[in-house]
């Protein structure tokens, strides 16, 4: 996991924040501070967080109004919240889940124990990227074949019409009506014009999804390495 990651910190207490600032800082992280919800809604912003280490009870707003605040916007709904807490009561803990925190934890905490909470979080983030990486990646390729089966059988159609087309020509022969002649032959150019323009339409949409998967591709890791995550990750469960 790449430890070069963002976390704001949303706390009243400022003696965690220059604990946690100082800490996290010297594990490489790039950290932000927050007093309270309504400053951290302005801080998510700007900073743009990978995880945001939240307390619950704050003035002006809470960690759980905040949490509801930004669950609600699809632009943030996927940062992971890790919430600190004094209220050590199971319903608290569970409305927090509900919510759509990722971890909770209750105070007086170890920061050995909320350093492996923070990577573990991070890590099963990542491991969810990537498999969204490639559903996506599977939607695409179902979108294509879906709209190369389409046009392939459109294809046939018009092929069929340009033989019936040829035929009846042939069958006309020298006392043919010419102006019967001319309509098929109007025809035929309205066919040919119109398959060009299919081959140029699917081109284009191959070359469009081909460019799509690679840019998917940039983050993606292997297969081994995903299976080895995903099986870190179903042994926490």
């Amino acid at each position: 996991m790449n430890i070069q990651k963002k976390i704001l910190i949303v706390d009243d207490d400022k003696v965690n924040l220059e604990f946690f600032q100082l800490m996290l800082s010297k594990l490489g992280f790039t950290v932000e501070q927050a007093n309270d919800g309504l400053e951290a809604m302005g801080k998510l912003k700007k900073f743009h967080p990978d995880l945001v280490l939240l307390d619950n009870v704050m003035p002006r707003m809470s960690g759980w109004e905040f949490t509801k605040n930004i669950k609600a916007d699809p632009k943030y709904r996927n940062i992971p919240i890790i919430m600190f807490s004094a209220l050590d009561d199971v319903k608290d803990k569970l409305a927090g889940f509900e919510l759509g925190v990722d971890d909770y934890i209750t105070k007086p905490f170890n920061f050995a124990e909320v350093l492996a909470r923070i990577k573990a979080v991070l890590r099963n983030r990542e491991l969810f990227a990537q498999i969204a990486v490639r559903e996506s990646r599977l939607s695409l390729a179902e979108d294509l074949n879906r709209d190369m089966k389409l046009i392939l059988s459109d294809f046939a159609k018009s092929i069929d019409d340009l033989d019936s087309a040829v035929a009846l020509i042939q069958s006309g022969g020298k006392g043919s009506d010419q102006k019967a002649l001319a309509k098929l032959t109007g025809d035929l150019q309205v066919k040919t014009q119109k398959v060009r323009r299919q081959v140029a339409e699917l081109d284009a949409r191959i070359e469009k999804t081909t460019l799509e998967w690679e840019d998917l591709k940039k983050n993606e890791i292997g297969l081994s390495t995903l299976e080895t995550e995903i099986r870190k990750f179903l042994s926490q469960e």
